[in-house]
């Protein structure tokens, strides 16, 4: 019970990060951490999960898809390496290297859509709200039938 309410609180925490973050690199970079906080947690990623009718029903898959994109651009940025990323992910990089370099225009497909990745990300998080909420009543009636 305990580790559902921790697991909601940090994620109360990434998510209102990435709220209160203004429109800059740092904003990307809260949205990547707001990623990487729910790919390193197995039970919120199954939260996700595209068996749940709630997550079709609000197309969480391709939600969660463009937000991974950053996660994977910022991941990508600091990696020198010789391997193909192919052109999604190096156009992904380019446009988040913009940005980093202050950079910033509207014909930066990244840029231009910042509020929607801020909404985007707001549907996840309520999405991961509910279920981790419904978790814990779960949980809490499980504990009272023993």
């Amino acid at each position: 019970m305990k580790a559902l309410k921790k697991r909601k609180l940090d994620l109360d925490k990434k998510f209102q990060k990435v709220l209160k973050t203004p429109a800059s690199f740092d904003f990307f970079v809260a949205i990547h951490d707001f990623i990487k906080h729910i790919e390193l947690n197995s039970f919120l990623s199954s939260g996700l999960s595209d068996r749940l009718k709630a997550n079709r029903e609000l197309d969480i898959a391709n939600k969660y898809d463009y937000l991974r994109k950053i996660y994977q651009g910022l991941e990508d940025i600091n990696i020198k390496s010789n391997i193909d990323l192919g052109h999604t992910r190096y156009m992904v990089i380019r446009e988040l290297s913009q940005i980093q370099n202050k950079e910033v225009s509207e014909s930066n497909s990244f840029w231009r859509k910042r509020e929607l990745f801020r909404k985007l990300a707001g549907v996840v998080y309520e999405r991961l709200n509910v279920y981790l909420s419904e978790s814990i009543k779960t949980n809490k009636n499980q504990k009272i039938r023993k």
